[in-house]
């Protein structure tokens, strides 16, 4: 599919009021096809559950991902693990965590996300009363980074 398929998708979701699950993973959607993804997000109130596990989004694309977050509201699991998102990309997930409210799972593993993504996922998380399922696993977070998360919970 790459991002032109994923520039179909997300202008057909900025008009959709139907589909509330889709799965995108495997399609190797790099950061112009998240960022279509994104924008559609912004304005779709219909989809709860997005999959883009095993796909090529870093640190730009998880940027588009995460301003969606902060005016979403109908998303409730996302699925980012298997992609090569970074601090950076954490980062503004953290800042679209802050803001959202209706986001109950999401799904970050095996990444590429390191103490100081996870400091700002863990500072997010104290200003985000929805999330109850946040999995980090197989990133390369320490231990003080775990401290962060730890508060944030």
């Amino acid at each position: 599919m790459g991002d032109i398929g994923a520039q179909h998708i997300g202008d057909a979701l900025q008009h959709n009021t139907a589909l509330t699950t889709l799965n995108l993973s495997g399609n190797e959607i790099q950061d112009t096809g998240a960022q279509h993804i994104g924008d559609a997000l912004q304005h779709n109130t219909a989809l709860t559950t997005l999959n883009l596990t095993a796909n090529q989004i870093r640190d730009t694309g998880a940027q588009h991902i995460g301003d969606a977050l902060q005016h979403n509201t109908t998303l409730t699991t996302l699925n980012l693990s298997e992609n090569q998102i970074g601090d950076i990309g954490a980062q503004h997930i953290g800042n679209g965590l802050r803001h959202n409210t209706t986001l109950t799972t999401l799904n970050l593993c095996e990444n590429q996300i390191g103490d100081i993504g996870a400091q700002h996922i863990g500072d997010a998380l104290q200003h985000n009363a929805t999330l109850t399922t946040l999995n980090l696993s197989k990133n390369q977070i320490g231990d003080k980074a775990a401290e962060y998360i730890g508060d944030g919970v």
